[in-house]
């Protein structure tokens, strides 16, 4: 699905993460969310590897990545621990500066990377999230009920490991279909891949701690940081059709968090780089 693009594993101080590379020019780092992989920028990594030296990981916990053992705090979990991953593979590539693009998981990882090593990141892009805390300490009814699986996946091990494994194809539809804005957003050898990782207890343990790690440690960061802004322009994509824009003042909220922001909703669901590709693409290259 990313013809052209070379694969490697990357060992970093805590986990081997998978890579793939492609295209000449800036480097660009792109993260993705839950319940994916590296895949889910099938649709654009290859226009934008004709512009940028795109580098695609698999997180921590997720895809064909190593899941490490989470610690009594799921620290191994957090966002500092997972932003400190890509870093490393960055570093090893010989990047030392770079744009990040992030979705969902993959766009939290982001933020914290900026925050915790603002001398790397040229500038970011965070797709349909609003800030963590801001969403933790925003919560009503409407919110939880449509991201229920925030409070699911966060419930002591092994309570959602037990009920998502015993029918993780079942799960991981559902939440994709529930999430998008309509039928048909993903490519079949894109969802193929999708289950073939989220198969694997392992996975769906390790996605379990790092929504644990957000309900807990990374909280505790959040807070500690609360009167740091993020100092690289920032761009926040989020679909019209989703629970961010109806439950949160997108770019209000971003920029208590970012000195330079800007950004919009686009025509989709949750997945903006599957749902609306060439919306995203443009906005993308426009920005970086």
């Amino acid at each position: 699905m990313l013809d052209g693009f070379e694969q490697t594993r990357i060992a970093t101080s805590g986990a081997e993460i998978n890579v793939r590379k492609a295209g000449q020019g800036p480097p660009l780092l792109m993260l993705h969310g839950y319940p994916q992989t590296q895949v889910m920028w099938h649709r654009i990594a290859p226009a934008l590897a004709k512009r940028f030296t795109v580098v695609l990981t698999d997180l921590r916990g997720y895809g064909d990545s190593a899941k490490p053992p989470g610690g009594d705090h799921h620290e191994a979990y957090s966002k500092r621990a997972m932003a400190q991953d890509q870093v490393e593979v960055m570093a090893a590539l010989g990047f030392e500066k770079f744009a990040v693009v992030g979705h969902d998981r993959g766009a939290r990882v982001g933020h914290r990377l900026a925050l915790d090593h603002p001398e790397r990141v040229t500038k970011l892009a965070v797709l349909d999230i609003a800030p963590t805390l801001a969403m933790y300490e925003r919560t009503d009814m409407a919110f939880a009920s449509a991201y229920y699986h925030w409070f699911f996946l966060i419930q002591p091990y092994d309570l959602p490991e037990r009920l998502i494994g015993a029918d993780p194809d079942y799960y991981l539809e559902k939440k994709l279909g529930k999430w998008s804005q309509s039928a048909g957003s993903f490519d079949a050898a894109a969802l193929a891949e999708y289950q073939r990782c989220f198969r694997d207890p392992a996975t769906i343990h390790a996605t379990c701690e790092d929504y644990r790690a957000a309900a807990g440690i990374d909280l505790e960061h959040d807070r500690a940081d609360l009167d740091r802004k993020l100092a690289c322009p920032l761009l926040v994509l989020w679909g019209a059709g989703g629970v961010i824009e109806r439950s949160y003042p997108v770019l209000e909220i971003w920029r208590e968090r970012a000195r330079d922001v800007r950004g919009k909703a686009l025509p989709c669901g949750h997945f903006l780089a599957e749902e609306a590709p060439a919306e995203t693409l443009a906005e993308l290259v426009q920005f970086l």
